[in-house]
């Protein structure tokens, strides 16, 4: 049964779909090289939530490590690996990932994006490194490597293995050439970010990257009907407010849209509470997983507290391992 998985993962990102076919797929990963500072941090961060915070589940001191979230749930492999831009906040922990599971597809764009770590850096070199390696074609494994381009078909992603429409359901929406292109000279690479759209049922569900107004701009003027009314929207650049325009909300109208980790004052609430758009943000919820077989989408997240905030007599659910949140079903838009 098809199932997605938002994990909480510090101030990055990193989805998971399990398909109907039995296929994984993974878009981007951060968090997945666990340190002994970081188990420091989460044993503090339980005595601490001891204390009570009103309103604030503080679900980000408690991220988890997406391999050992795999293993837990007895994945096994990942058929492909998206990683949506060559930001370290999604590549972080890559080869961790790569070492586990050895995935035998790899989406990536070609580009031009250099790294200078300092002292301090809170990520690992060797994970940009072995990013170079495949972006350059000479991995430590050996995936199969493909840059895709919106509009793009293919066997198993969008297409069944006899052709015609099916595969995973996977819509590539952005970037095009030109985005790619235009990013790597100015060296600004939201905008080379994967956008896709994944179909199960009559359900639809955004994986945003960092997209900014450039590939909103293109996607609206070429698959605005498909992005139409979608059920649920992984926010770009994790919910962050940097200054964009927000109007291509109007036209997804999201059900329910999923925020990573930032602190408050840089989180774009406003954009969606004018619009009367709901949230779940990772601070709250901890990791959130998807039930899309069903219509509307069944909600489930890992933090008790909140899931009993919403229904005070929620159910956990062993199959998920999570407590049953509600569903992401439509509510109408203030003043659409």
């Amino acid at each position: 049964m098809a199932t997605v998985h938002f994990l909480n993962v510090k101030n990055g990102d990193c989805s998971i779909i399990q398909h109907n076919s039995g296929r994984v797929t993974m878009i981007d990963v951060c968090n997945a090289s666990p340190t002994e500072e970081l188990k420091e941090q989460i044993i503090k961060a339980a005595a601490d939530l001891q204390k009570g915070v009103n309103g604030d589940f503080r679900q980000k001191l408690f991220p988890v490590n997406p391999v050992s979230y795999l293993k837990q749930r007895e994945i096994a492999s990942i058929f492909r690996f998206i990683i949506t831009h060559p930001d370290m906040d999604h590549m972080d922990g890559i080869k961790s990932v790569f070492d586990a599971f050895s995935p035998l597809n790899f989406w990536d764009h070609d580009n031009n994006k250099e790294m200078n770590f300092e002292d301090g850096s809170p990520y690992d070199e060797d994970d940009w490194n072995f990013y170079t390696l495949l972006r350059d074609g000479k991995p430590e494994h050996d995936p199969k490597r493909l840059t895709l381009f919106s509009g793009t078909a293919g066997q198993y992603y969008n297409q069944a293995e006899g052709g015609g429409q099916g595969g995973d359901g996977l819509t590539i929406l952005a970037p095009t050439s030109g985005l790619v292109t235009q990013a790597c000279e100015d060296k600004e690479f939201n905008d080379c970010s994967y956008v896709l759209l994944y179909r199960t049922g009559n359900n639809k569900i955004i994986f945003a990257g960092d997209s900014e107004d450039a590939t909103w701009e293109h996607i609206l003027a070429n698959h605005g009907d498909a992005v139409r009314d979608v059920d649920v929207l992984i926010a770009p650049h994790h919910g962050r407010d940097s200054g964009r325009d927000w109007e291509f909300l109007d036209v997804l109208k999201p059900a329910l849209t999923l925020f990573g980790n930032a602190s408050s004052e840089h989180l774009a609430y406003q954009a969606w509470w004018n619009r009367g758009l709901p949230i779940i943000t990772n601070n709250q919820a901890n990791c959130i997983v998807l039930n899309p077989s069903v219509s509307p989408i069944d909600v489930y997240v890992t933090c008790e507290q909140f899931a009993r905030l919403a229904n005070p007599y929620t159910q956990y659910s062993a199959f998920y391992d999570a407590y049953y949140w509600g569903s992401a079903a439509r509510k109408k838009a203030v003043g659409k």
